[in-house]
């Protein structure tokens, strides 16, 4: 079959912000906000509120060492009181940011597939199946994880400030001192960040191309299996290479990130030194500054714990914002059912990057028309066009120039889903779904399709309950004709059969074409074929042409449906039958 891919150097996005609005369009915060706003605020408050109480605690510990106090006791029941706060401040804000982050992960995965449904088949096809599943696995559950994490980050740094000012209020000649050494740990690790940055991006990148190759690992696992070598040479070369880019990349991303981590604890425990051992000669303000700084050491270790979490993130949200930007569709009115009287395409043009050229491959210009219920053979060799035409026709692809009519009225952005509505399909490449998706409440949708069934020869196989097929695991053709068991039920007016017969043996591929398409034409319907069984051509009104892109011919077939008589059916009922929906 033909079809498009993206053209060479379309790539993956990889740099934005997480937490602010970035580039891309993506915040963090704000779009978990926005999923919860209530929850979201209860959530920051008690994480606030923890830190506020962990920096309490510190000055209680401290006020507690200090010589002489008689009022120990009030200051053990304060201490016992914060310290029960404290808990349950820390265990409420984590079960709150617990379910946003689980209500972020499910809405990102949502709000993904909205966006696939919702985009052009074109940019579907060029943003590609492993960037998709990449961002609905892996991406989406970084961020969900971020999420989850914000307690912690929120809470050590309101810790972090409140000891900060507690600092202060002891000594500002000291704090000066600390702050300075802090700002020198922060420029230290912020250096190390942007190339750490660097190798996280390119973990990102790299991510597609390993869900491309994990993809072939199932769907190509009978081609391995029949060669070791093969086999070998594929995990090697390909998804080994791609895991060990990715392991490569972020190890290195994390270390540096690392680094400069063990880079700020060094700062700060210099500088404790420096207080306790140089400056202050010891004393209650040296005792007070080392026990707070020891306290900040856990705070500054988890909140460097977490930026190579946060830097993942913000590569995950780029990503997903790029993507969404490549998805991005003009909103389509719903489809409105009309009856079919004419389809026409007037000089419709269409390009796209064949990777076996290397080269645009040009469709068109192409003037074709369909009536109501007349079976259209399109033919012609590999590479020709014809399902890359047959897309032009149903709607899923927008034509460059020329135009489409349906019913004599223009086809444009806002009416090509009622074009799309018109057609029932099975491609070449076909989705086979576990139900009857789409059919659910038709009426007695069950008794109709295994009735379909039972005239497919497929009884034996599988059965339709409350709308679901009972298994999937067939063959190629006969996962074909369930296919077409759910295009027939769509009862749309026209259909489209890619290479259908292809996978079929000769006895069925006889009742495909002198039995079924005659029915379907008895009914109303019209049908495109794409074939390369011309010994079948007599049962088609016309055959149409197709070369390098190029409508060749467009003439009635000889000895063809319109003169051939009513076809002879077996002795099972009349299933195909019009049944509305």
């Amino acid at each position: 079959m033909e079809g498009q891919n993206p053209a060479p150097g379309a790539t993956d996005g990889t740099a934005a912000g997480h937490t602010h609005k970035g580039e891309n369009g993506f915040s963090l915060l704000s779009f978990v906000f926005g999923q919860n706003p209530l929850v979201f605020s209860a959530a920051t408050a008690t994480s606030l509120l923890s830190g506020l109480a962990a920096v309490a605690l510190i000055i209680l510990i401290n006020l507690a060492l200090a010589p002489d106090r008689d009022d120990l006791v009030s200051l053990g029941l304060a201490f016992a009181a914060v310290a029960a706060l404290t808990v349950a401040l820390q265990t409420a804000s984590g079960i709150l940011f617990g379910r946003l982050g689980q209500e972020v992960l499910a809405r990102l995965r949502a709000r993904i597939a909205e966006r696939v449904e919702a985009a052009p088949l074109r940019a579907v096809e060029q943003v590609g199946p492993a960037r998709i599943q990449a961002l609905v696995t892996d991406d989406v559950f970084t961020i969900a994880t971020v999420v989850v994490r914000l307690p912690v980050l929120f809470t050590n740094a309101v810790a972090i400030s409140g000891c900060l000012f507690y600092l202060a209020w002891l000594s500002t000649p000291l704090f000066l001192g600390a702050a300075g050494m802090m700002a020198l740990g922060v420029a230290g690790y912020m250096l190390v960040a942007g190339r750490a940055r660097h190798h996280l991006e390119h973990a990102g990148g790299r991510q597609d191309a390993l869900f491309a190759h994990l993809s072939a690992l199932v769907l190509g696992t009978k081609e391995l299996k029949l060669n070791r070598a093969k086999a070998e040479d594929f995990r090697s070369r390909h998804l080994g290479a791609a895991i060990e880019s990715v392991r490569r990349a972020r190890t290195h991303g994390i270390t540096l990130l690392a680094l400069g981590s063990a880079w700020g604890s060094l700062i700060v425990f210099g500088f404790i030194g420096l207080v306790l051992f140089v400056f202050s000669g010891g004393g209650t303000v040296a005792t007070g500054y080392a026990v707070v700084l020891l306290f900040l050491i856990g705070p500054l270790a988890a909140v460097m714990e977490d930026l190579p979490r946060l830097a993942l993130a913000r590569v995950a949200g780029q990503r997903l914002a790029r993507t969404e930007a490549a998805l991005a569709a003009r909103a389509e009115p719903g489809a409105i059912a009309v009856p079919f009287e004419s389809l026409v395409l007037g000089g419709v043009t269409h390009a796209y990057w064949d990777e076996r050229t290397a080269e645009m491959f040009r469709l068109g210009p192409v003037d074709l028309a369909f009536a109501p219920g007349e079976i259209v053979f399109l033919v012609g060799g590999n590479g020709s066009g014809k399902t890359t035409l047959a897309k032009l026709v149903t709607g899923l692809y927008a034509p460059e120039s020329g135009t489409v009519r349906l019913n004599g009225a223009i086809v444009d952005e806002t009416s090509r889903s009622v074009q799309r509505a018109l057609f029932s399909a099975v491609f070449g490449d076909f989705h086979l779904f576990e139900s009857l998706v789409g059919l659910s409440g038709a009426p007695d949708i069950d008794a109709r399709a295994n009735r379909l069934i039972s005239r497919l020869a497929l009884t034996h196989k599988v059965s339709v309950e409350d709308g679901r097929f009972s298994t999937r695991d067939l063959s190629t053709g006969q996962r074909k004709r369930l296919a077409l068991v759910a295009a027939v039920l769509e009862d749309r007016p026209f259909l489209v059969f890619d290479e259908w017969a292809a996978d079929q043996d000769p006895a069925f591929k006889a009742v495909f074409y002198r039995e079924l398409l005659p029915e379907l034409k008895a009914l109303g319907k019209s049908v495109l074929v794409i074939s390369h069984d011309d010994r079948y051509f007599d049962c088609g009104d016309r055959v149409v042409h197709m070369e390098n892109g190029q409508v060749t011919a467009d003439a009635p077939a000889a000895g063809g449906a319109a003169r051939s008589g009513e076809p002879k059916f077996p002795k099972a009922e009349f299933v195909f039958h019009s049944t509305p929906m």
